[in-house]
């Protein structure tokens, strides 16, 4: 059993981070801890969760923290993805857990999950505050991603899209949005395969999320390439979680940023798709990561 608090506290410009604090029910203080957050979109309700208590119940403690301008964080615009905004206020989320009296703040572990998990590689390889990262499937090249993921002859209607978007907001208008998932191929949307329609349409409480995200996002996740910083994690202890089939985190472009990565490094295959880790994955992908902050935390 674990104790479940929700809890806020302050990030850049004014706004608040919504997060759950899971405690363990019975320790001895200070302990060491994981932080946590979801991938592109997603929120702490987006079946994550159970991860969260997995690490709990394994004599963790953990902070799970929605990004800004999503699920019960504050911040404007709703729906709007800027990685390195993200990736400043996951620092907050590691200072701010730092400074609870139940934490060991030199063990301090890191947890990312898809975009997240791109996330994890920027933070292990630039706050040596982290003393071990897990990055679950994650994204490592934005470009080449969208190289696949949109095809060629649709690419110059993208950039249309980008620029007329601009000139709205030189205007003065709000960000143009568009649906995270969409089973509709005439509708363009983030993305349309099943498994990711399935997974991010999961009921979650009233309030908490839209299908949708602004446009932008989608420009600012074709720019990001967490890859690039990989070799730079070490010598913080890196585990790569990679899904065998992933369509979305691409399993070949997460193999060979794992190549290049440096020691301490361990790689596990997990099978399926990219949401499986979540699901029928769930048992594996714990475990390893749990064995990893155990060894390193």
């Amino acid at each position: 059993m674990t104790i479940k608090q929700e809890v806020r506290f302050a990030a850049e410009g004014g706004i608040e981070l919504s997060a759950w604090l899971f405690l363990p029910e019975r320790s001895n203080s200070p302990l060491p801890a994981i932080t946590m957050a979801h991938g592109f979109a997603g929120t702490k309700y987006h079946g994550i969760e159970p991860m969260a208590e997995a690490f709990a119940a394994a004599g963790f403690v953990v902070l799970l923290h929605d990004h800004r301008n999503f699920g019960d964080s504050g911040g404007e615009i709703r729906h709007d993805i800027n990685p390195w905004q993200q990736i400043s206020d996951w620092r907050r989320a590691i200072t701010y857990l730092q400074q609870r009296p139940e934490v060991d703040e030199n063990r301090i572990g890191l947890w990312g999950t898809s975009f997240a998990g791109g996330h994890a590689i920027v933070l292990g390889a630039t706050d040596r505050r982290l003393k071990a990262v897990v990055a679950q499937v994650p994204t490592i090249d934005g470009h080449a991603a969208g190289l696949r993921r949109v095809a060629p002859e649709l690419v110059t209607e993208l950039e249309e899209k980008f620029s007329t978007d601009e000139h709205a907001q030189l205007k003065g208008e709000p960000p143009a949005t568009q649906p995270i998932v969409s089973a509709d191929a005439t509708r363009y949307s983030s993305y349309k395969a099943t498994d990711a329609v399935s997974f991010y349409l999961r009921p979650v409480p009233d309030g908490v999320w839209e299908n949708k995200v602004t446009l932008r996002s989608t420009r600012w996740a074709r720019m990001y390439s967490p890859g690039e910083y990989v070799k730079r994690v070490s010598p913080t202890p890196l585990l790569m979680l990679v899904a065998e089939r992933d369509h979305i985190a691409v399993t070949d472009l997460a193999l060979e940023a794992y190549e290049r990565a440096l020691e301490p490094k361990r790689l596990v295959i997990l099978m399926g798709g990219h949401f499986d880790p979540y699901l029928g994955e769930f048992l594996n992908a714990s475990r390893a990561a749990i064995d990893w902050f155990n060894t390193h935390l």
